[in-house]
């Protein structure tokens, strides 16, 4: 892994879990590291500054990139990791409303970020884009469809951007993390249009995914990946950290009535 110097790093979503825990790690090699979250309450005593951004704003989204340039003249690194889970709940038990929520900050943010930040980048003629993804963004889970769906188009949209960018010197990563135990798992966002015909059913699923949550990895396993993606001489457009990969390994390789008939016994689903 390279070591930094002088390299300038922006995440989003730095005030708790895998964009904290991104934002140290990143410091700790050298990065000078801009974190930014809606309401920031200083640093913390963490080694790196934090800075107000709203993802769903263009407006705030733009003021956020000048001001870093305006402190460090350059942005090496993007890690786009705002965002916000979603309670297990049935497709349609959210309205357009809530669908378009969803994908304005899990999607449509990391979009905004990155038409601000790739300029620059291709100015400077290096950078690269680092996007979280998750493991529902190739393995979809039955009563998390729109999240899955906005990591889909994650994904989707990184691979293709890679493509985009690489011939200005420019490179894009994704990285899919399974559950991982943090803050971000204890605010779900809950169904907007609850329907009694689903309710017994998505409690269950939700205490399973809880219960799945308490022995997961932690954040650090997530940044450690990170920091190794933005350090690597060898470009990969995806990883897949901890249990990640060997689900990845599962959806290349096993017969798909297989793996359909491992979610659902994993999920506790009938039928």
């Amino acid at each position: 892994m390279q070591q930094a110097s002088h390299r300038v790093a922006i995440v989003t979503g730095a005030s708790s879990g895998i964009g904290q825990a991104t934002a140290r790690h990143l410091a700790r090699v050298g990065y000078q590291v801009f974190g930014t979250s809606r309401r920031p309450a200083g640093n913390g005593g963490q080694p790196f500054e934090m800075l107000a951004l709203n993802v769903t704003s263009d407006d705030s989204v733009e003021a956020l990139v000048r001001e870093v340039m305006r402190r460090a003249g350059r942005i090496d690194l993007l890690v786009n990791n705002a965002g916000f889970g979603v309670a297990p709940a049935a497709a349609e038990e959210s309205s357009l409303d809530q669908a378009r929520a969803i994908f304005d900050t899990n999607f449509f943010g990391l979009v905004r970020m990155t038409r601000a930040v790739a300029p620059h980048m291709r100015a400077q003629g290096s950078g690269h884009i680092i996007n979280i993804g998750s493991v529902l963004g190739f393995l979809p889970m039955p009563y998390m469809a729109l999240y899955s769906a906005s990591k889909h188009a994650v994904a989707g949209y990184s691979e293709a951007l890679d493509h985009e960018l690489r011939t200005m010197g420019v490179r894009v990563s994704v990285v899919e993390p399974a559950y991982i135990n943090t803050p971000f798992d204890a605010n779900l966002m809950a169904p907007d249009a609850p329907l009694a015909a689903y309710r017994a059913i998505c409690e269950k699923v939700e205490q399973r995914v809880r219960q799945v949550l308490v022995g997961a990895d932690g954040p650090e396993v997530v940044a450690e990946i990170i920091v190794k993606a933005a350090g690597a001489r060898k470009h990969q457009l995806r990883y897949a950290p901890g249990l990640a990969k060997r689900m990845r390994l599962l959806r290349r390789y096993a017969p798909a009535s297989v793996l359909d008939a491992g979610v659902r016994k994993d999920l506790r689903l009938e039928g």
